[in-house]
């Protein structure tokens, strides 16, 4: 899986851009604020339709410009996709394949990409939502059917959310509560089973990738934890989940509705990350953490390849200068084999140890391999 070509046109700081990629390791050097993120970004975007920096469209687009257009070229099991997205300001994006409307879920399979960045030690030192993006943003790109549940889930989380905070001025609302606590039990019962069984491949390889990195045979573990009532996901059906989630609800009606508050479900889920037994959040070390998030990502490229039958895009944000000498080696050792695409200010001799392009960004404009247009 490779992404071949990518053009950008009115993208953050890019008036209008075109590059080719190696299918090997790509190298895309320049100084801060340039656009190397952003060109990261926007290979991204082609795994989900979604960004990693922010939650809002509009921010895309560039400074007093009110389209942008993102079109990517990928090579997958033999075929060529050419996906595009059209941004309007104040306006839902357009998202075409070779030319027809799709949604986001129908870009599951095209591209999948795996993203390090600096921002990534958020995944041990930060709270829950941290780890529950990682591992939506992750399975989202394995599972349609996950993808379709996770936002039928938001949407009736939102719902629900308003009816127990309006009930007092509109309580007829309450008459149709039953209806949304059972489409959140079928839509959570989805989540939970893919979320469990991902975990359960990512503790395993996690484990692994951390012995490794660490030198001193440190334990890493990542246990997923989800609703009180479902104590062994692994181990059940989605049915099951689904009358345990809610029987779940029932039991805490009238605690929700004294709160206000949907107080449990997939939305409060968590991987509780140990090293030898302690918790990584609160007691692990600056380089623990850094080894344990850079494990957790390379363990979610060794699930995509499992999974799927070949390596997908692996995105290194300005990571390598993050490290110290002997994990830097260890990541440019275990990068071969893939499509992957290296942001740095320097080169620092990283295109002769790897033998990758390099491309140069300056003010929004690509150079070495790229054509400014």
């Amino acid at each position: 899986m490779i992404v071949t070509g990518l053009s950008l046109k009115g993208f953050r700081n890019y008036e209008e851009a075109y590059c080719e990629f190696s299918d090997g390791i790509n190298i895309i050097c320049g100084k801060n604020a340039q656009g190397k993120t952003n060109l990261l970004e926007a290979v991204y975007l082609l795994a989900g339709a979604r960004s990693f920096r922010t939650r809002t469209d509009d921010d895309l687009i560039g400074f007093g410009k009110n389209t942008a257009l993102v079109r990517g070229l990928a090579q997958a099991d033999g075929r060529e996709s050419e996906i595009e997205f059209l941004y309007r300001r104040g306006c839902r994006k357009i998202i075409t394949v070779n030319g027809v409307k799709k949604t986001p879920s129908a870009l599951s399979g095209l591209v999948r990409t795996v993203l390090f960045s600096p921002s990534d030690l958020e995944l041990v030192r930060g709270g829950a939502a941290a780890r529950r993006r990682f591992m939506d943003l992750a399975i989202c790109q394995l599972r349609p059917r996950y993808a379709a549940a996770l936002t039928e889930y938001n949407k009736l989380l939102a719902h629900k959310t308003r009816i127990l905070r309006d009930k007092d001025k509109k309580p007829s609302l309450l008459d149709v509560l039953h209806e949304f606590n059972d489409g959140m039990a079928r839509a959570g019962a989805a989540i939970i089973f893919y979320r469990s069984a991902w975990c359960d491949k990512l503790s395993s390889s996690a484990a692994r990738i951390h012995a490794d990195i660490s030198g001193c045979g440190e334990i890493l573990t990542a246990g997923y934890r989800t609703v009180s009532s479902v104590p062994e996901p692994r181990q059940m059906k989605m049915g099951q989940i689904y009358d345990l989630l809610l029987e779940h609800a029932a039991q805490h009606r009238e605690a929700e509705l004294a709160s206000g508050l949907c107080l449990s479900g997939p939305h409060k889920d968590e991987i509780e990350l140990t090293i030898d037994g302690a918790e990584a959040r609160g007691f692990a070390s600056q380089g623990q953490a850094r080894t344990a998030a850079l494990s957790l990502k390379l363990a979610e490229r060794d699930i995509s390849e499992q999974d799927a039958g070949d390596m997908p895009v692996l995105l290194l944000d300005d990571v390598l200068s993050e490290l110290d000498d002997a994990r830097r080696d260890f990541v440019l050792n275990r990068i071969t084999g893939g499509q992957v695409l290296i942001t740095c200010c320097q080169n620092d001799g990283i295109a002769e140890l790897t033998g990758g392009k390099v491309l140069g960004i300056h003010a929004g404009r690509i150079t070495g391999g790229g054509l400014t247009l």
